[in-house]
């Protein structure tokens, strides 16, 4: 089974992420931030990241940034909220040019969560 790392501050919704992605039958490990997810993708090479953009500790824009460059191949799906001083349209086109393969505002749409992350691990 794929396994999904879900990289998320608000434990609301990497619950439920984590419930949504294991009923559609995928493993799942959750990070509460961005050093913890970091740690985690090192130690469990997950198939596919999912993080959340604005977040303490590391945010989505320096995870991507930073696993792009150590691995190129990685799958990594950003999603964003926005925050205080920044748009979410805005942190959402950084993660792109990045090298999120998706990228989806918050509140996401579960079924097109599940299609970007069938097609990317298919």
């Amino acid at each position: 089974m794929p396994l999904i790392l879900v990289i998320d501050d608000d434990p609301q919704i990497r619950e439920v992420l984590k419930k949504l992605l294991e009923t559609s039958g995928y493993d799942v490990v959750a990070a509460a931030d961005g050093g913890e997810g970091v740690k985690l993708f090192y130690e469990k090479s997950p198939d596919l990241i999912i993080t959340d953009i604005i977040m303490p500790e590391k945010e989505g824009i320096e995870i991507i940034r930073d696993l792009k460059k150590k691995n190129p191949e990685i799958k990594i799906i950003a999603m964003s909220g926005g925050g205080k001083y920044v748009d979410s349209d805005m942190c959402l086109t950084v993660a792109k040019k990045l090298g999120a393969k998706y990228v989806f505002s918050k509140p996401v749409k579960k079924k097109e969560l599940i299609e970007a992350i069938r097609e990317l691990l298919s």
